[in-house]
C-alpha cells in the first residue's frame, strides 16, 4: 500500500494513471475528521485536490438529513451545483435523543455498481464496514485510493486500499478560510471512538 508523499501544489495522489475517477465522501465520517483536527471543509477544495489533473467520473457525497432544516438544505443545493452527486437519508432519532442516518450500504453499492466504469475510486471515510466492498473493487480491476484520518481509519480499510492519505497531511489545501465559504454541521451522533462530544448543527449562509 502507498502513503504518498504531499507536493507542493498540493497533489497527492503520484499514480502516474488514474484513469477516470470516482470520489465516494462519507458526510459524517469527514465531518468528525475535520472536527477532530480543526478544520472545516472547503468542499470546492476537497473535490479539486481529490480529482487533481485526472477525469472525474463522478464526485458523490452521502449524508443523513432534517428535510425541516433550511440551512441544511442549502448547502446540499450548493453542493449538487458545484460538481457533487448528493445522496441522502433521512435521520432516524433514537430513544436516548441522538440521530444517525447509516448509508454505508448505499456507499458500497454505489461503488460496486459502478465499478465497470471507472478506473480509480477515491474512498474519503475510515468506516471499516467497507473494506468488503473496497476489497471487492479491487478485485474487479480498479484501484482503491482511501482518505482519511489516520487515528479514526480501521486497520482492515488500510490493508485494502491501494493507497492511503491521511487528512492531516492535506488539511491545509482543503480547509475553509472565510466565513463566507460552505461548511457542513450534520445533524447526528456518529459513533466513533474514542467519542466527540455532540456539536449544535450550525449550516451557514451562502
Amino acid at each position: 500500500m502507498e502513503t504518498p508523499d504531499l507536493y507542493p501544489d498540493g497533489t497527492i495522489f503520484t499514480c502516474p494513471n488514474r484513469g477516470r475517477v470516482a470520489i465516494f465522501i462519507d458526510g459524517a465520517n469527514l465531518f468528525y475528521a475535520a472536527l477532530q483536527l480543526g478544520i472545516e471543509i472547503n468542499y470546492a477544495k476537497l473535490l479539486s485536490c481529490l480529482a487533481k489533473d485526472s477525469k472525474l467520473l463522478r464526485a458523490f457525497f452521502y449524508t443523513g438529513v432534517d428535510p425541516t432544516n433550511e440551512k441544511q438544505q442549502g448547502f446540499l443545493l450548493w453542493m449538487r451545483r458545484n460538481g457533487y452527486r448528493v445522496i441522502t437519508k433521512d435521520l432516524v432519532q433514537f430513544p436516548d435523543g441522538s440521530k444517525k442516518a447509516n448509508l454505508d450500504v448505499e456507499i458500497a453499492v454505489d461503488m460496486m455498481n459502478l465499478a465497470p466504469y471507472y478506473d480509480t475510486a477515491v474512498l474519503v471515510s475510515g468506516d471499516g464496514d467497507l473494506a468488503y466492498a473496497v476489497n471487492a473493487v479491487s478485485y474487479q480491476g480498479s484501484r482503491v485510493e482511501v482518505v482519511s484520518l489516520r487515528s479514526m481509519t480501521s486497520e482492515s480499510l488500510i490493508d485494502v486500499a491501494d493507497c492511503f492519505v491521511d487528512l492531516d497531511a492535506i488539511k491545509k489545501h482543503i480547509q475553509k478560510e472565510s466565513d463566507s465559504e460552505y461548511s457542513y454541521r450534520p445533524l447526528t451522533s456518529f459513533d466513533i471512538h474514542p467519542p466527540i462530544p455532540t456539536e449544535q448543527p450550525h449550516y451557514p449562509k451562502p
